[in-house]
């Protein structure tokens, strides 16, 4: 026998001795159970802070004339943001006011009708037509007894019957007139009028939300994440002046593997953690993903790598929402 071959069988040997002790394969058993706990499923996922931002254009272009924000300042709901020119609207404005204001005057004036002296003119034709009347009547009857004495032709008799009847006309015209005078103008006038109003009533709302689009304000307290345009800059409609983060939108992604996310619903809290920092913030979870992905390069655990995982969205108190910044890594603890 060689030499090399009786140092294995030694060796072989040893090793047999070695294991043959209680002592030995109580620890071998203990690595081995150790090794497999390490294939289960983490105690923590790791993460990433999101913020839903709400980005604040006008739907109107316009030179810059004022920023009243700053990026990192607080902004309160309803404070103003911004101020472009706004010329043009604010003449647009006032033009819609005073026509607004001349066609209420003129549904005014036909609901009235005609002004206290031109009725009172009426009515004193009206008695002027109606004493000719009286004096047309006893004309007639004079004449009329004279002709029966035959003491007139018959043709001044006739002639005094059509002055009454012309008389009688005039005070039914004379009256019929005064009545349309009080009155006022027609039904389909004063609806006309009152369509002309409310079409200007329209046109002053239209203006006056042009004229306010042009200087925004907060829709939300917040914090101003950002701001893209300098005063004396032009800024096209619709594009972002300000972007500001509400605490309420403030969110924590994070991944957890498929066999772990039966385990999780709706409402289930979470703890977050950051480096430089001891505190556990909790949050609860808003949104599960339904479809799952590959682990996304921004996670580079080497547990989770190449694994499908299932996106996990959980919102934090907005009073904590102000220690957690946008894009910043965190580790996920199920409670």
């Amino acid at each position: 026998m060689s030499d090399e071959t009786s140092m294995t069988s030694s060796t072989f040997r040893l090793s047999l001795d070695i294991f043959s002790y209680p002592t030995a394969l109580s620890v071998l058993l203990a690595l081995l159970a150790l090794a497999g706990c390490s294939n289960g499923p983490p105690d923590y996922f790791q993460g990433y802070v999101e913020g839903e931002y709400l980005y604040v254009s006008s739907p109107l272009a316009g030179n810059l004339e004022g920023l009243a924000v700053s990026r990192g300042g607080q902004v309160e709901a309803g404070q103003p943001l911004f101020d472009l020119e706004r010329e043009h609207e604010r003449a647009a404005a006032a033009e819609a006011e005073q026509n607004l204001r001349q066609a209420e005057n003129r549904l005014a004036d036909l609901e009235k009708g005609q002004r206290p002296s031109e009725i009172a003119a009426l009515e004193a034709k009206l008695a002027q037509a109606r004493i000719a009347f009286e004096l047309a009547q006893k004309e007639y009857a004079r004449r009329d007894a004279l002709l029966k004495q035959n003491a007139i032709a018959q043709e001044q008799l006739d002639r005094s019957r059509t002055e009454k009847e012309r008389g009688e006309a005039q005070i039914r015209q004379l009256a019929a007139e005064l009545e349309t005078a009080r009155l006022g103008a027609r039904p389909d006038q004063v609806a006309a009028a009152r369509a002309a109003v409310a079409a200007a009533q329209e046109r002053v709302a239209q203006a006056k939300w042009a004229l306010a689009q042009k200087q925004p304000v907060a829709p939300q307290d917040g914090l101003v994440f950002d701001t893209y345009y300098v005063p004396g800059e032009f800024v096209p409609a619709a594009r972002p002046v300000v972007s500001i983060l509400p605490p309420g939108n403030v969110l924590v992604r994070f991944f957890v593997p498929e066999e772990a996310v039966a385990a999780l619903a709706p409402g289930s809290k979470v703890s977050v953690r950051m480096d430089g920092s001891d505190r556990a913030y909790p949050a609860a979870i808003s949104y599960i993903s339904p479809q799952a992905e590959y682990t996304p390069p921004v996670i580079y655990s080497r547990e989770t790598r190449a694994k499908l995982v299932y996106l996990i969205e959980a919102r934090p108190a907005a009073a904590d929402a102000p220690a957690l910044h946008p894009g910043q890594p965190v580790e996920v603890r199920v409670e």
